[in-house]
């Protein structure tokens, strides 16, 4: 449970969050409550000096590793460092700039904190996996002290590492503390604001994605993660422009929506809930952008591949009948070749799993045409439609199209085509590649 911490005046939200805390959240798909592993969280319009106050509150003592970058130590850092030195030693980890969430950072991260006790992580994205992931493998605590709403990890229990070239969703620790000083997040850059606005209108996408999965293969499904968000989600859409003004009513929704977003994937036990075929889409630009493409964030690709989707989406809901499938042509010579050796074989071994034999093509055009009709009509009440979304992002001056990433048109069609090669997750990107013609939609 959030508790008050010393000299410091908190506006108690007294809602989803703070139920989830307590363990008191009713579960909308029925077996009593839930209840979340984390201990404290703190959105305030500023809480600058109680930062020990709040570290303290989630349990963190002992020798503290205070992990930055250049940039996340000049917004927050600094101040952190100096408040918790009232808690014990702080063993400074700055990590410089340029920095990668992959096997060989967390690797130097784990042996820079070996002697300490907990993990502060201080920073957003990139930052916050490394640490939630070494966290997990040394045993240890950690909270994070955001700088910028540019993701949805804050709260979840899994971290994107790209390990061996492959951009993995991997086991991580939740955070003990998560503390949004949400003056810090309105004076981040406005593209890390953008960011955040892209990462968090993948809610319809990605659940029509899961819902498509469950209808057709039985995947468990749940809906709490997307009842969390439903009070906070249209009002963040009207007035996304407000985002990047500073307005700290706005920021305090982002925030909110980001929050809530993470912990829907905690309760999931993945990243189900937020992360699908606009994911999927996205972990392939990160492996295979070409040499030289600038720096491009997560939630800026997010918001280009999730109109993507929508759109994909709309074409297959809007007809007035299923899709018939034909078997999956692709081969594992296919994804070698287009991948190489080593990445190849193991996005073979996730995809072989979800291709359409010959033999089982019939049974699932049997069961697509049973489920369609109330798996269109369960869409229509949750869908978003992909000319509202682009005018919630362009509203914002966010990312709406494959130029404003810095990719080409080419390229960003290769993308969406072999993007389902990655995973063992079955989105509408396998369904349209799947399609037999005319129902072949992989337009953009």
């Amino acid at each position: 449970m959030t508790r008050e911490p010393t000299g410091l005046a908190l506006v108690k939200e007294c809602d989803d969050i703070e139920l989830l805390l307590e363990g008191r959240y009713p579960d909308p798909d029925g077996g009593g409550c839930l209840g979340i592993p984390i201990r404290s969280i703190v959105l305030e319009d500023t809480f600058a000096g109680h930062e020990a106050d709040l570290a303290r509150e989630a349990g963190i003592s002992g020798t503290l590793a205070v992990v930055s970058d250049r940039n996340t130590h000049a917004a927050m850092g600094a101040r952190v460092t100096r408040s918790l030195s009232a808690l014990g030693r702080i063993t400074p980890v700055d990590l410089g700039d340029g920095v990668h969430a992959d096997a060989e950072t967390a690797a130097a991260v784990e042996e820079r904190t070996r002697g300490c006790d907990a993990l502060v992580a201080v920073g957003s994205g990139t930052i916050n996996d490394l640490c939630k992931y070494v966290a997990a493998r040394a045993d240890k605590p950690y909270v994070v002290f955001a700088t910028a709403p540019s993701m949805n990890g804050y709260t979840s229990a899994n971290a994107a590492i790209t390990i061996d070239g492959h951009k993995k969703s991997v086991a991580a620790a939740a955070p003990a503390g998560v503390f949004i000083d949400l003056g810090v997040l309105a004076a981040a850059p406005p593209r890390l604001i953008r960011a955040g606005l892209g990462d968090s209108i993948c809610r319809t996408t990605a659940q029509v994605d899961w819902l498509l999965s469950h209808h057709l293969l039985g995947t468990p499904y749940r809906s709490a993660p997307f009842a969390l968000l439903a009070a906070d989600e249209p009002a963040l859409l009207e007035e996304s422009a407000a985002l990047v003004r500073g307005d700290l009513s706005a920021m305090r929704r982002l925030a909110r929506t980001l929050v809530l977003s993470g912990i829907g994937m905690t309760l999931s036990g993945g990243s189900y809930p937020a992360s699908q075929g606009e994911h999927l889409i996205s972990h392939y630009i990160d492996m295979m952008a070409p040499p030289g493409r600038p720096d491009v964030f997560h939630g800026e690709q997010i918001a280009v591949t999730t109109l993507t989707m929508a759109r994909l989406q709309e074409r297959f809901i809007q007809a007035d009948r299923p899709p018939l499938l034909g078997p999956t042509t692709v081969t594992r010579e296919d994804v070698i070749a287009h991948f190489g050796p080593g990445t190849g074989d193991t996005c073979w071994r996730e995809f072989e799993q979800k291709i359409l034999t010959p033999q089982s093509v019939d049974g699932f055009n049997a069961r697509l045409a049973a489920s369609w009709d109330d798996f269109v009509h369960a869409c229509e009440s949750i869908m978003v439609k992909s000319y509202e979304l682009r005018a919630v992002l362009a509203a914002a001056g966010a990312p709406t199209d494959a130029a404003s990433i810095a990719l080409d048109c080419g390229f960003y069609t290769g993308a969406v085509r072999h993007a389902r090669e990655l995973r063992n997750r079955y989105t509408f990107l396998d369904l349209a590649a799947d399609a037999c013609p005319p129902d072949r939609r992989m337009r953009m």
